[in-house]
């Protein structure tokens, strides 16, 4: 097992690396709860879940067991043709806790491909009821995953640029502000006269890859209800913000009109294992259920509903409902609250922003997304033993509901050092 950073470089191929120019890869031998640990032994507190995915600590004793016994039973089974307990109960217990206008839950494999399903479900829903509608709506930078279809409405050029050419019809917003709603409202009144708009898929709440912006739920809310009215589908990319990170089950929550699909994966299995949700509403379904085979969804994939994730799931649902997590949630979001009371007033800090668990702070500093300085805070974070991955000039936390109060602080100190030694 050792050497693991030599063996890498032979054969593999790291996702969002220029190879010519990153450093070697680090090789991790173990996690549990929120440490990390290399092959040298040496520990990092895992500030950002691994991705947002391991929620409730890696390597959760729950979990696992969870996992083992069905491991026993039902590893793996077509979904198509087929239906097992695992899949049914999670099924059950999402519709529980997602928005009430939810009913139908489609399984598939990550986060990119939760929002590929809905974006298709959105085209093929007008597509089926005769409607001309092939436009979809998006945020400025907004971030949706690598899949054509999810390229296709993410903003963020850097990694989409080679395929614009081939993306489908995207007609793009700004996030709203209390400043920027009116202006946003009369570009939505000019395009939905149009009437070809087929849907508006966006991040609620917190946009991630855009560096943890967040926007005005209030203008969201103003933005969802206008669409509504005029028939678009409403599809919220929870990928990111799903269970419990703003503070609530879900980002839609915190608002009024609720979405017509929802895409969820990363924490939906605790990080265990890979798997995706796509729910939506009956009327969305009913689109789809005809005596035309044509008219159905023929989209899938080999694990979809994998019984081992689905047990994962379940688990992690359990947990998240928990008193005990509740209250671990809770105590990360009050020490959030303290420390930005604290770091703000650094005079190398320019803003600071909040929503749940997920803590942001922004350097009074221009720089690269990927570039020299990003790359030196993030080895000195490392030499510091926190992992924390910043995007541009911007640091942020989102760190395992389970994290200790010595971790975080521990998180905390390594940003200030950051600030006074690095920036």
């Amino acid at each position: 097992m050792k050497d693991l950073t030599a063996r890498d470089k032979k054969h593999l191929w790291h996702p969002l690396t220029q190879h010519k120019l990153q450093s070697d890869m680090m090789g991790i031998t173990k996690a549990k709860g929120a440490i990390l640990y290399d092959e040298n032994g040496r520990e990092y507190i895992d500030g950002i879940a691994s991705w947002y995915t391991s929620m409730y600590g890696h390597c959760n004793d729950y979990i696992l067991e969870k996992v083992k016994r069905q491991m026993e039973v039902l590893d793996q089974v077509v979904f198509s043709g087929f239906t097992h307990e695992p899949a049914i109960k999670l099924s059950e217990e999402l519709i529980k806790i997602l928005p009430p206008n939810q009913q139908k839950i489609f399984f598939s494999d990550n986060g990119s491909t939760a929002t590929e399903v809905g974006i298709k479900m959105a085209l093929q829903y007008h597509f089926n009821k005769g409607n001309k509608r092939k436009v979809l709506l998006a945020f400025e930078e907004g971030f949706h995953g690598d899949t054509f279809g999810a390229m296709s409405v993410s903003g963020l050029s850097v990694y989409n640029g080679p395929f614009e050419d081939y993306f489908i019809e995207v007609e793009r917003i700004p996030p709203p502000t209390k400043g920027n709603i009116g202006d946003i409202l009369f570009q939505l009144n000019s395009s939905l006269d149009l009437n070809d708009i087929a849907g508006f898929i966006y991040e609620p709440l917190v946009q991630g890859a855009a560096a943890m912006k967040m926007h005005d739920a209030e203008g969201l809310n103003t933005i969802l209800k206008l669409l509504k009215n005029n028939q678009v589908l409403l599809i919220a990319d929870e990928v990111m913000t799903g269970f419990g990170k703003t503070g609530k089950n879900f980002a839609s929550d915190h608002i009024d009109v609720k979405p017509d699909i929802i895409c969820l994966s990363k924490a939906l299995t605790a990080g265990l294992l890979p798997m995706a949700v796509t729910s939506c509403t009956q009327d969305v379904f009913d689109a789809f259920y005809s005596d035309e085979i044509s008219k159905g969804l023929f989209h899938g994939h080999t694990y979809t509903a994998n019984p081992l994730a689905c047990a994962a799931a379940l688990a992690g649902l359990e947990l998240l409902q928990s008193e005990e997590i509740q209250k671990d949630i809770q105590r990360v979001v009050q020490s959030h609250k303290e420390f930005g009371v604290k770091i703000k007033q650094h005079p190398k800090v320019s803003a600071i922003r909040q929503c749940g668990i997920i803590f942001a702070l922004d350097l009074d500093i221009k720089t690269e997304r990927y570039g020299n300085l990003r790359n030196r805070l993030f080895n000195f974070f490392m030499e510091h033993g926190v992992f924390l991955r910043p995007l541009g000039n911007t640091i942020y936390i989102l760190a395992p509901y389970i994290i200790t109060d010595a971790q975080l602080s521990k998180i905390y100190e390594s940003i200030e050092l950051v600030l006074n030694e690095v920036v």
